[in-house]
Order: C-alpha cells, then sequence, then structure tokens
C-alpha cells in the first residue's frame, strides 16, 4: 500500500468514526538512520524526557511526528517491552509489582514472564505520527475511540474477517499491550489506556484503544464502508425507546420457528 493511500485512509477513519483525535501510524525503527524527516527527537530536540504514551498524545493531538530511543525514554515498561534494555532481575522477579500491585510474589512472577517482549536489540526506537499525514509507512495503526466508535470497528472486523477480535486486558502497561501482540502476531488488540497514560498523557475516562496490523487497515475501511452503505455506520444509528420495533427478515423467520410472535 503506498503511502498516499495510508493517509488517506487515516483521513477517512476520522472522519467516518468522528475520532476527537487523530489514529496513529506507528513504526519501529532499527537505528537512527530510519528516523523520518522532521521527527522530534525528546531528550536532543527538547531537552526532556517523555513517557511514550505522551509522545503518542503529541501525535494524535498536535499532530506531531515523534521519535523516541532508549535516551527518551521516562517510563521503564516501554524499554523492557520493545527490546531496548535487558530485562531486569528486579522485573523478571516479580518484585516490580509485589506486593503492592499483586498480592502473591509467585503469581506476580508469572505475570512478568508473560509480559510482552520483543528480542533485545530487534530494535532501536519507534516512531508515531498521524496516519492522515503519515511520511513512512507504518507497522501497524493505533486508534483511540470510544465504545460506540469501537463496537463499529469491531462491526467492521467481523464482516471482513469472519472471526472476533480477543483480548486480555492489564490495566497497567497500555503502550506494550496494545503494541507487542499485534507487531509479534499480526492481530487485532483492545486495550485500556493504563492510569499513567490517564494522568500525564491526557487520556480520557471514555477511551479505549483499538489497534491493528497495518496490513489489516484496508478491511477495516472496507467494512466501515460496507455499514455505513447499510445505514449502519457510527454516525447514522437513531436512539429510541419502541416497543415492538421494526426487525429484519431473518428475525421474524426465527420467531416463527420458535411459534412466537412474528409481528
Amino acid at each position: 500500500m503506498s503511502i498516499d493511500k495510508f493517509k488517506s485512509y487515516g483521513k477517512e477513519l476520522e472522519e467516518v468514526l468522528q475520532l476527537r483525535t487523530s489514529p496513529l501510524a506507528i513504526k519501529f525503527l532499527k537505528t537512527e538512520t530510519d528516523i523520518p524527516e522532521g521527527a522530534i527527537r525528546p531528550k536532543k530536540d527538547l531537552g526532556e524526557h517523555l513517557a511514550l504514551c505522551q509522545a503518542f498524545a503529541m501525535s494524535r493531538r498536535s499532530k506531531q511526528t515523534v521519535a523516541m530511543f532508549a535516551e527518551d525514554h521516562w517510563c521503564w515498561a516501554p524499554l523492557i517491552g520493545f527490546g531496548l534494555v535487558e530485562p531486569h532481575d528486579f522485573f523478571m522477579s516479580g518484585n516490580a509489582v509485589f506486593p503492592f500491585m499483586v498480592k502473591d510474589l509467585e503469581k506476580a512472577k508469572k505475570l512478568a514472564e508473560e509480559f510482552p517482549m520483543i528480542e533485545k536489540g530487534k530494535y532501536a526506537g519507534i516512531v508515531s505520527a498521524p496516519l492522515s499525514n503519515t511520511g513512512y509507512e507504518p507497522d501497524l495503526v493505533y486508534i483511540y475511540c470510544n465504545s460506540g466508535q469501537l463496537r463499529t470497528m469491531l462491526l467492521s472486523v467481523k464482516y471482513t474477517e469472519g472471526e472476533l477480535v480477543h483480548s486480555s486486558f492489564d490495566p497497567i502497561d497500555s503502550c506494550v499491550y496494545s503494541i507487542v501482540p499485534v507487531l509479534l502476531n499480526r492481530e487485532y488488540r483492545i486495550t485500556m489506556p493504563d492510569p499513567g497514560e490517564y494522568e500525564r498523557a491526557l487520556a480520557t475516562e471514555d477511551e479505549i484503544i483499538f489497534s491493528l496490523p497495518q496490513e489489516k487497515l484496508e478491511n477495516l475501511v472496507m467494512g466501515l464502508r460496507h455499514f455505513a452503505e447499510m445505514n449502519l455506520g457510527y454516525n447514522q444509528a437513531v436512539q429510541v425507546m419502541r416497543p415492538n420495533f421494526p426487525r429484519p427478515d431473518f428475525y421474524k423467520k426465527l420467531f416463527k420457528d420458535w411459534g412466537l410472535d412474528e409481528e
């Protein structure tokens, strides 16, 4: 897919889902020579460190391209999850979350062992930009949405893929759980923004993250178009409390076969 096509799909997602912020184009970088032109390096250019969710906030809210390498980060989770550092024994033993987050040390250790991780040294950094203005081909697309917008995208996935989206939910480390499984397994993913993202990166309580590998983006958009043509798009639903509401014909067939009222 061309970069212009990615941009076009980014604009379409913003419009048909009435998104408050831009979907993100996220790409992993092997070396600093891969940094897109015009990207901000927080430590070098701003003299500041950022959490990754703050970099994403700059991209989705202020339309900036932000490249993050190990020295730019101010949060430990993406350093371990993205393979930018060696996993520390303190973390792998479970002590990073025991006892204040997980009361049982053995269970804390098991969670640490299951933490999504990219192999050490495969990548050196990550870059984010608005999908509608990306200058590069992303590895994955990252969408902050509300529950209604998410429901509409899940309808699209069910229509085009014939499958349901499965996710596990950790209230912490959203930047890792929303990215690493998508990158490694090429799967759709639903993730709750974690407390740090709420406190420091302006995420709101009604936002949730939907992330997908770039090769699934076209199917997502095609499905959204399908439901819009059927007047079942995100902005086409009409809320009304009505008994005996009109139903599709297949409802009537099922109810007839069950001996229940059809009309």
